[in-house]
């Protein structure tokens, strides 16, 4: 099954609350967290029933990054 391959543009402050957006939708299979040089700062992959605790090192990572108030691209794989 190929999915598709999006980008959107997010500021730091908007990082964590964009990312959780987009696991909640549920058809995110993959998310990329590039930053202004198109370098990946974090990949997070997205199985079925991954929810909870399992992301608590995702949301720690998330806000790390976010702290450095940067722009930043999501690159994001969808089923």
């Amino acid at each position: 099954m190929s999915g598709t391959t999006e980008e959107q543009r997010v500021e730091g402050e908007g990082l964590v609350q964009r990312v959780k957006e987009l696991v909640r939708e549920g058809n995110v299979r993959r998310i990329k967290v590039k930053n202004d040089e198109g370098r990946t700062l974090l990949e997070i992959p997205l199985t079925v029933g991954v929810v909870g605790v399992a992301l608590i090192p995702v949301w720690v990572a998330l806000g790390a990054i976010a702290a450095l108030a940067a722009d930043y691209t999501l690159e994001i794989e969808r089923k």
